[in-house]
């Protein structure tokens, strides 16, 4: 896929998508942006802001659009909806943006496009799994941002605490994108050695203890964004720039995307978030990996909360 054919349909002109689009348009990886709101004097100006910054950064068309422009293009991220207040969590946003996602999605599939679909809006895994249901779509074309942002900020949160550069520091959030997610410490490497044996060679902390704060850290961040400074958008824009490039240069790049799951973990029928491999087709594998008793019996904990709710919501 060249960079001058690749084109990405944004929906939802709020604080997460427009932070997204202004991201991607400084990367160079694609030729087109659209941006749809039902709001089109937002969707204006945030065009016309960004436009005239055109002359600073790579060739690139930024315009309002409708969902007609969904038929040609390579990816469509959706990030409209109501966002998380203070005091509230991701589920509780669930029943309005379940209304609004529905609209968006049916719009969608009435395009008859063969895009990559992700989710961004919140309850993400929740959402995703009604995506998932709406269209007749194969499932892997169908993915939430799931705990990518949150993996983001556990290998942030040990990179401070060990004093290591993030970039050599490989760890997962696992489950769902909110208070039920798994920090999967049993994967957590740096600089190739088990987190659990560099622990005893860096012997910084009581590794336990530290294990669980910083778990905590990573669940709650969001939670305190949110009543310091309203709504968090810089970290998952540049998140849903990494999911793009996986996607648009057909990376195969291994990413704790929300997908369907259909036994892996022995999970069925829900939508939440493992290490994929994904590339130009969304979710070309679901890597199953060994974890702890402890970490498995969490991880089905976490596909339980948001079954619950699926089923309370989602006909």
């Amino acid at each position: 896929m060249s960079v001058e054919k690749r084109k990405v349909v944004v929906i939802g002109a709020g604080s997460v998508g427009t932070t997204y689009v202004y991201s991607l348009i400084q990367t160079g990886l694609v030729a087109e942006i659209v941006l749809i709101d039902a709001n089109h004097k937002k969707v204006e100006g945030e065009i016309m802001d960004l436009s005239h910054g055109l002359p600073f950064i790579p060739p690139v068309r930024i315009r309002a659009g409708d969902y007609a422009d969904c038929a040609d293009a390579h990816l469509i991220v959706v990030t409209a909806g109501a966002k998380q207040t203070p005091g509230q969590s991701r589920l509780d946003l669930v029943r309005t943006n379940v209304s609004i996602v529905a609209d968006i999605v049916q719009s969608i599939k009435s395009s008859d496009t063969n895009a990559v679909l992700v989710i961004v809006t919140n309850p993400v895994d929740v959402l995703t799994y009604a995506a998932v249901k709406q269209l007749d779509w194969p499932k892997s074309r169908i993915i939430g941002s799931g705990t990518v942002l949150d993996t983001s900020r556990f290998r942030f949160m040990l990179s401070r605490h060990c004093g290591i550069d993030p970039h050599n520091i490989h760890a997962y959030i696992l489950g769902e994108h909110g208070d039920s997610e798994v920090p999967a410490w049993s994967m957590t490497h740096i600089a190739g050695i088990a987190i659990k044996d560099y622990c005893k060679i860096c012997a910084k902390c009581d590794s336990q203890k530290t294990h669980d704060r910083i778990g905590r850290q990573v669940r709650d961040s969001a939670y305190h964004i949110i009543d310091y400074k309203g709504s968090t958008y810089y970290a998952i824009g540049l998140a849903l720039v990494r999911i793009s490039q996986a996607i648009l240069r057909n990376e195969h790049s291994v990413l704790t995307v929300s997908s369907f799951l259909q036994g892996e973990y022995g999970l069925d029928n829900v939508c939440l978030s493992v290490p994929c491999v994904v590339g130009q087709t969304g979710v070309e594998r679901i890597i199953v990996a060994e974890l702890t008793a402890n970490e498995k019996k969490q991880l089905a904990d976490s596909a339980k909360t948001l079954a619950s709710v699926i089923a309370k919501v989602i006909t």
